[in-house]
C-alpha cells in the first residue's frame, strides 16, 4: 500500500478531538504513506490512524469529518482542499489493495540494490534480512510502526489519551529510556499480553499493566524490557524473519511493505509478543535509568522464581532512587483511559 508521491510531504491544519467527551484542540496533521499522523504544536504525535480505517463522516460537506473508529468516538475536521482531496484519493488507492511501488528513494544505496538484487536468491534469508534492516532509514521504520499500531488497533480499540495521563507517561518515558530515546509510548485499552516495541520505537502498552500496580517503577520497567529487545533482536528484523523473504526483498528494493503484510504480523505480535529479553540486556538499563528491577521482577512474576536475577542484582538495591512521578502524576497516568 503506498500514498501518491505528490503528497509525501502535505501538512495542513486540523480540529482533532480524542473522544466524544473531549474539547476540539488546533492539530497538525501529516500525511504518511500508509498514516495519518496528528501532532500537537510542539511537534508531539497524538495519534496515528491508519488509512485503511479512516472513513469520511460527512461526504460532500465542509469541513470535512474523518473517524479511524466505526463508533466515531475520536473526530478529525480538516478545512483545508488539498489535505483533503489527498486523503479521499489516497483511501480510495488503498481499496483496490493493488497498488504500484514506488521507486526506491534510499539515499546512498545505489548501485550496492542492483547487486543485491541480483544476488538476493543465492544468500541466505539472514544476510539478506541483515542487509535490508541495514538500509532502512528512520522515517520508514517509523511509517511501518504507525501502519502496524493501525492494524494493532482494529484488535485492542484506539489508544488512551486523557491529556495528563499523557503527559505523565511521556515523562515517564523519558525517565525511563532517557531523553534521546526519541519514538512514544501508547496505551491501549486491552488485546496485548506485554509492552510491545514497534519499528519506530513506539512502545504498545495494554492498561493493565498500569492499572494494576500501585508503582511507577513497574510501569517503567515494562517500558525498559520492551526497549531492551533492541538489544536481543531489531524489531524490524524480526518483522521481516516472519513476513518472509518475498516481503524482505520487497522493502530492500521499492521501500515498501503491504498493508496484508503488516495486517498479518500485527496479528502475530498480539497472539504470540516477545519474550522477555534475558537479565544481562535489562539490568545495565534498570541501572542507567536508576530505576528498581525488583518491582517489575515482581510484576512479571508473583513468585520471583523465574525473575530472581533481576531481584538479587538490582542496580538500586539499598539506594535511594529518584522519584519517577510524583503523587498527581501517576494518579494521572492510572487514569489515561478514563
Amino acid at each position: 500500500m503506498t500514498a501518491l508521491k505528490e503528497y509525501a510531504r502535505l501538512e495542513s491544519g486540523g480540529l482533532w478531538r480524542a473522544d466524544a467527551n473531549a474539547q476540539r484542540r488546533d492539530v497538525v496533521v501529516s500525511f504518511g504513506d500508509a498514516t495519518v499522523v496528528i501532532s500537537d504544536s510542539a511537534g508531539r504525535a497524538l495519534a496515528h490512524w491508519s488509512l485503511p480505517a479512516v472513513e469520511r463522516l460527512n461526504v460532500g460537506k465542509r469541513p470535512a469529518i474523518f473517524s479511524p473508529d466505526p463508533d466515531a468516538t475520536e473526530t478529525l475536521e480538516i478545512e483545508d482542499d488539498t489535505m483533503i482531496a489527498a486523503i479521499e484519493k489516497v483511501r480510495k488507492t488503498v481499496e483496490k489493495q493493488r497498488p504500484k511501488p514506488k521507486r526506491l528513494r534510499y539515499l546512498g544505496l545505489g548501485l550496492s540494490v542492483a547487486a543485491v538484487a541480483a544476488l538476493a536468491v543465492f544468500w541466505l534469508p539472514d544476510a539478506l534480512i541483515r542487509q535490508t534492516v541495514s538500509v532502512v532509514p528512520a522515517v520508514k521504520r517509523s511509517e511501518i510502526g504507525g501502519t502496524l499500531l493501525g492494524h494493532i488497533q482494529r484488535v485492542t480499540g484506539p489508544t488512551c489519551r486523557s491529556p495528563l495521563g499523557a503527559q505523565a507517561l511521556n515523562q515517564l518515558r523519558v525517565r525511563a529510556l532517557g531523553r534521546d530515546a526519541g519514538g512514544q509510548i501508547v496505551v491501549v485499552p486491552s488485546g496485548v499480553q506485554r509492552a510491545l516495541y514497534l519499528p519506530g520505537g513506539i512502545i504498545v502498552m495494554n492498561r493493565a499493566l498500569i492499572e494494576d500496580t500501585e508503582d511507577p517503577a513497574t510501569v517503567a520497567g515494562h517500558a525498559i524490557a520492551a526497549a531492551a529487545g533492541l538489544r536481543v533482536q531489531d524489531p524490524l528484523a524480526r518483522l521481516l524473519h516472519e513476513a518472509g523473504l518475498r516481503a524482505t526483498f520487497q522493502l530492500l528494493t521499492t521501500g515498501d511493505l503491504d498493508s496484508e503484510t503488516l495486517r498479518d504480523y500485527a496479528e502475530v505480535l498480539i497472539a504470540a509478543p516477545p519474550q522477555r529479553p534475558p537479565d544481562d540486556a535489562l539490568l545495565p538499563l534498570f541501572e542507567a535509568a536508576q530505576i528498581p528491577s525488583t518491582p517489575f521482577a515482581f510484576a512479571v512474576d508473583p513468585t520471583g522464581e523465574t525473575t530472581l536475577g533481576l531481584i538479587e542484582a538490582d542496580p538500586m538495591q539499598g539506594l535511594d532512587a529518584p522519584a519517577i512521578l510524583n503523587d498527581g502524576e501517576w494518579i494521572s497516568l492510572q487514569g489515561i483511559c478514563s
